[in-house]
């Protein structure tokens, strides 16, 4: 018997219907689940998030130091630019930070109540050799 059956990340905000459809449309996903101080979206890959109301709630500064990084997520996209000018345009903004070490390319946002989150370029695959 399985002990869990998903999880799901859950995001404090003081207006959680208007942060899940700006995640439902990021993610081209649905609304799976509705009530009075939480909204729940699946992602078009499965990926669920939820947005708890929390009327005190107040955004991350990361990358400042105070009331620093709580949580983040990473969305793998294929194209940066158009990820960027997505989000954009669905109320979100890019965060002023330094490059990130590694092989990876990625952006910083914030989403509309402030939460930060990373677009990062999917690596290129290789084709198999022999």
């Amino acid at each position: 018997m399985t002990l869990v059956n998903r999880g799901v990340v859950v995001l404090d905000c003081a207006e959680p219907e208007k942060l899940a459809e700006f995640y439902r449309q990021l993610l081209e996903g649905e609304q799976s689940h509705a009530s009075a101080n939480l909204v729940e979206v699946r992602g078009a890959d499965g990926i669920r998030l939820a947005f708890r109301r929390d009327v005190n709630a107040t955004p991350p500064s990361w990358p400042r130091p105070e009331n620093s990084l709580q949580v983040h997520l990473d969305f793998l996209v294929e194209d940066l630019d158009e990820a960027e000018r997505r989000v954009v345009e669905l109320g979100g903004r890019p965060l002023e930070t330094k490059s990130a070490p590694g092989p990876y390319e990625e952006r910083g946002y914030a989403d509309p109540a402030g939460h930060s989150f990373t677009l990062r370029l999917l690596p290129a695959m290789a084709p198999k050799q022999g």
